[in-house]
């Protein structure tokens, strides 16, 4: 865990640890990780047991609010998955809670042929 002054931040680090303890990747089922930053938000597909990111999609690439970047970067990650040929991922929200980007990320995946 990183050492902080910021309280926030130091929460959201000890909850993404708790995640992280029981969610992991593997070739067959990775982990769909999401990151947001206070202008973007990205999502990767790791492979834990071998330590690789097999896919990664980021906001930069889209334009518009921070919820259509949501959408495209879910759809995005999805479509990158079917030419992986991974239809199951595991979801690791990151220690952010499940509202708002977080849920419409995960649920533009799921519309792109994703289950979680």
């Amino acid at each position: 865990m990183k050492t902080t002054t910021n309280a926030k931040e130091l929460m959201r680090e000890r909850r993404r640890a708790r995640v992280r303890a029981r969610v992991s990747g593997t070739a067959e089922r990775p982990r769909l990780s999401v990151f947001k930053s206070n202008r973007y938000l990205s999502a990767q597909l790791i492979d834990d047991a071998a330590g690789n990111t097999l896919a990664s999609a980021h906001g930069k690439s889209f334009k518009g609010s921070q919820s259509a970047q949501a959408v495209a970067v879910g759809k995005a990650i999805a479509q990158k998955s079917k030419t992986l040929g991974v239809g199951a991922v595991v979801f690791d929200r990151g220690g952010y809670r499940y509202v708002g980007h977080v849920k419409e990320l995960a649920d533009a995946a799921r519309e792109g042929g994703l289950s979680f």
